[in-house]
């Protein structure tokens, strides 16, 4: 954990002597024409379509660059401790086909050489059926495990997955376990042959995916307000193309208490949710807009007014008067 934060770090760092290498000098982004100082057209505009942010300012700025540099180690280093653990795997399951295969080998050249007698096979037989009796779950967990693991292979480490409810991070891959690490970094190991048997949702493996946003105005609200609304809301998101994709939809949903008219918003990513704390951070951004626009149009919710009937009301047994009070001369 250390050495990955020093190594964050360094990153920083790295990305930080870019920016100043690239940017002009004052600079708060570095622009398409820098960028070509250093490569082809082609090149340059991939490179400003690949750092989140650039198509919104027109440019990198040092923030995106340092973000799009730690996001690109994450997902580098995630890439080779899977393929660490389906090496370590793949050697273990080479280990055990050989003992497999040496005694297949051992009992045939038993056979050619007629050292082996009919006794013998008998004998080998029985020992076998006590050995299938012992070991039968054993193996047949090893073989569901085997199965899951290198054919079913739903996730890698790294991934976001949902098992039983729960978003966990895939830590590392046995063949017989799996370690996940939950969102207050508890580790939960799962056995692959229990894990076959339940339905795993990849979050690294979805396109992109879709977010709504629920929220309340009040029934007498001027249909002008909502259009307006709707209006502001819709401009925002697909002004953010970097976060949103365009043509968000606006629907009402229901009425509440008669008084309360349930509205949502529904958008997609330009990203799935791999990345859980991207996602809230963007849709923190679109909350805060919306905010600013129910103020700016004065929208908002009244709760039902509510009838008070005081029918018999005790004299008071005191002629103290609360601290907070003044007194009226």
């Amino acid at each position: 954990m250390n050495l990955c934060r020093s190594l964050v770090k360094r990153l920083k760092a790295a990305a930080k002597k870019i920016f100043n290498n690239v940017a002009k000098s004052g600079s708060k982004f570095i622009y398409l024409e820098d960028l070509m100082r250093f490569m082809r057209e082609d090149e340059a505009l991939k490179t400003t379509f690949l750092i989140e942010g650039s198509t919104e300012t027109g440019g990198i700025s040092k923030r995106a660059l340092k973000n799009w540099a730690v996001n690109a180690f994450r997902e580098r280093r995630a890439l080779a401790l899977s393929l660490n653990d389906t090496k370590t795997a793949v050697n273990k399951l080479h280990q055990m086909l050989n003992v497999l295969v040496a005694i297949i080998i051992l009992v045939i050249w038993l056979l050619i050489l007629r050292v082996a007698t009919t006794h013998f096979l008998v004998f080998l037989s029985s020992q076998i059926l006590l050995v299938v009796f012992i070991f039968g779950n054993s193996a047949k967990t090893t073989f569901e495990a085997i199965i899951f693991l290198f054919v079913m292979h739903p996730f890698d480490v790294g991934d976001r997955v949902e098992v039983d409810g729960v978003q966990m991070i895939v830590e590392e891959m046995n063949i017989l376990t799996t370690v996940f690490l939950r969102y207050d970094n508890q580790k939960i190991i799962y056995p692959n042959s229990v894990l076959s048997t339940k339905p795993v949702s990849n979050y690294y493996r979805s396109p992109h995916m879709g977010d709504s946003v629920d929220f309340c105005i009040h029934i007498s609200t001027p249909m002008e307000k909502i259009a307006m609304m709707k209006e502001k809301i819709t401009r925002y998101i697909e002004n953010r193309s970097d976060h949103w994709y365009p043509a968000p939809m606006i629907v009402m949903r229901d009425v509440e208490d008669l008084n309360g008219i349930k509205w949502s918003v529904w958008l997609s990513h330009t990203m799935n949710h791999q990345d859980m704390g991207e996602r809230w951070a963007r849709r923190a951004l679109l909350v805060e807009e919306m905010v600013k626009i129910f103020r700016e149009l004065d929208i908002q919710y009244r709760m039902l007014p509510l009838d008070v009937n005081i029918r018999h009301l005790s004299p008071m047994s005191s002629t103290r008067s609360p601290s907070n009070w003044t007194a009226c001369a």
